[in-house]
């Protein structure tokens, strides 16, 4: 089978504009797309600089309640730094953790999505 990637991720959120501001303003995502769908939605389409893996902040699942992903990994090459930048950002963060696979710490965006900042 010729799978050979993951390309976009849904997150669902209650706030589109409130979302894309957390997402880029806090986390530096880039804006790939920002189209209207219509009156109400728009498809908004964001990605990590460099990254291959997209994310669309969506609103029209209704089996998707704003805030119910959880566990979506993040990964940065420096996590003190990272971390540090972000608490610059009004990100509150809890103490880096350590595990046998690596180090990370937890965060949530806006709505309650759960995302994981593990270092490479």
């Amino acid at each position: 089978m010729p799978i050979n990637r993951i390309d976009i991720i849904s997150i669902p959120v209650s706030d589109q504009q409130k979302a894309k501001d957390f997402y880029t303003n806090v986390l530096g995502f880039e804006v790939l797309r920002d189209n209207p769908m219509n009156k109400e939605q728009r498809w908004i389409e964001l990605t990590p600089p460099h990254g291959e893996t997209s994310i669309t902040l969506v609103t029209w699942f209704d089996q998707m309640p704003a805030g119910c992903m959880q566990g979506m990994v993040l990964k940065t090459s420096d996590l003190e730094e990272a971390c540090d930048e972000l608490r610059k950002k009004g990100l509150v963060l809890p103490e880096i953790q350590e595990a046998p696979w690596g180090r990370y710490v937890t965060f949530s965006d806006s709505d309650g999505n759960g995302w994981v900042l593990q270092e490479d």
